[in-house]
């Protein structure tokens, strides 16, 4: 049976993946390989996620310190592991220099990713959200 015709976001997802695979010279043998590779995903997902929180935050973005309207800015990560069920990953967490900025996806504290909140990373990479 054919694959149904993909959608545009689907088919680039697919492109990227055959590309990643092929220039980072990784062959999937096992679900092993297939879990590293979506705890690699997830942590690029949640990290983009978090720096767009912060950005939101501060009102500017990173090298936009031209329209920057507050004293507060930007001052570093801190790295935090997380569990899930593809393992523990390690995530980048955003800091602020004034200690304000509060990340809603992942709360201070919580070190466990939900398998709500996998799936809801997953579709949001499906659509294209990189």
């Amino acid at each position: 049976m054919a694959r149904r015709k993909d959608s545009p976001q689907k088919a680039a997802m697919r492109e990227m993946m055959r590309d990643y695979l092929k220039n980072n010279d990784i062959s999937i043998k096992d679900g092993t390989d297939v879990n590293s590779i979506m705890r690699d995903m997830m942590s690029v997902l949640l990290e983009g996620a978090l720096d767009g929180e912060l950005d939101e935050e501060l009102g500017y973005s990173k090298y936009d310190y031209r329209n920057k309207e507050t004293d507060n800015s930007r001052n570093g990560h801190s790295s935090k592991t997380m569990h899930t069920s593809y393992g523990d990953m390690n995530v980048a967490i955003p800091r602020d220099r004034n200690g304000e900025y509060e990340p809603q996806l992942i709360k201070k504290y919580q070190n466990t990713v939900t398998q709500d909140m996998e799936e809801k990373i997953l579709s949001m990479y499906a659509k294209g959200m990189t």
